[in-house]
């Protein structure tokens, strides 16, 4: 399998997504910085579509015919909005930015993705902040990448 292929695969994974995609890219798979990063920003953000789109369809057919469920989601959905609306509200859509740029464990497109469908923000408003936040923390991982690469001497 190609490595730019390879490369694009992991970034789409919902656990590892760029933050490992990247450095295995420049560090085993040998592609150069700017290719590692273009093929793990478009490997995740690929998945952003189908995760709203299979995350609405989810809750509305859960929602609609099992009880349980639709408790739940309206449990979910209002707790969380009064918890965080006041927070959300003072930082807007930049909060889903901020979210998904910053590279650590429990953050990313899937989780800010999932975020937005939780928050109702649209996806005509969550796409190009998720794109933007993603391309930000590709960034963050290249040079953390590049720079520990650099330290080290490899």
């Amino acid at each position: 399998m190609l490595p730019e292929l390879k490369t694009f695969l992991i970034a789409m994974s919902p656990i590892v997504e760029l933050r490992g995609s990247i450095p295995l890219a420049i560090e085993i798979y040998g592609l150069s910085p700017w290719s590692a990063y273009l093929w793990s920003v478009l490997g995740n953000i690929t998945p952003i579509i189908f995760i709203i789109l299979f995350l609405n369809k989810l809750s509305d057919y859960l929602i609609h015919n099992v009880y349980f469920f639709n408790r739940f989601f309206i449990w979910l959905f209002e707790r969380t909005r009064r918890n965080f609306d006041k927070k959300l509200k003072y930082w807007d859509e930049l909060a889903l930015f901020v979210f998904v740029a910053i590279p650590l464990p429990m953050t990313g497109v899937w989780a800010g993705t999932a975020a937005a469908f939780i928050f109702g923000i649209k996806l005509k408003k969550s796409f190009p902040l998720i794109v933007l936040g993603s391309a930000a923390a590709g960034l963050i991982v290249l040079f953390l990448t590049l720079g520990v690469s650099f330290i080290f001497g490899y």
